[in-house]
């Protein structure tokens, strides 16, 4: 049986968060990434000042006490949006849909929104999953296919 928890962040994680995001697959399902996922540099200063946003609320997926991956809540327009990273091995496990649960019970900021790839089905199944509703669809630029996407929209309203 695997144990799932979850802790706020320290800068120690974010180089695990960094080494997750390279793997190609990933990049891809996740697909809105950043322009260059290899450029360490800017990702550890980008996340490390996540960490001090009081509007950001960053937590690490720990499993059987090894860190496995990440769930945030974050802000655009005073509109709350959640965002989840899990380390491939851990995927088809139900840690994602755990740790957004748990997550979800410490984050009490709602309405809350999540987006997911129109083919990102382990993501789409994983908000579903912990209550969110499909609310609409919208395109965006999705830099790790380096193409126009369609994005599923998502809602929790309690």
């Amino acid at each position: 049986m695997i144990a799932i928890q979850l802790r706020p962040s320290v800068k120690e994680d974010i180089s695990n968060f960094y080494a997750y995001q390279l793997d190609e697959e990933a990049n891809y399902l996740a697909a809105f990434t950043a322009k260059d996922p290899t450029d360490k540099t800017a990702y550890l200063e980008k996340y490390t000042k996540l960490l001090y946003n009081p509007t950001v609320n960053m937590q690490t997926i720990l499993v059987n006490n090894a860190v496995a991956g990440t769930v945030t809540k974050f802000e655009i327009d005073n509109e709350a949006e959640i965002a989840f990273w899990i380390d491939k091995p851990f995927w088809g496990q139900g840690v994602a849909t755990k740790a957004l649960k748990l997550f979800l019970n410490l984050e009490t900021k709602r309405p809350i929104f999540g987006h997911a790839a129109f083919d990102n089905f382990g993501s789409q199944k994983v908000l579903e999953k912990c209550g969110f509703v499909k609310i609409g669809t919208s395109k965006g630029f999705a830099n790790a296919r380096q193409a126009e996407i369609e994005e599923f929209i998502y809602k929790l309203d309690k």
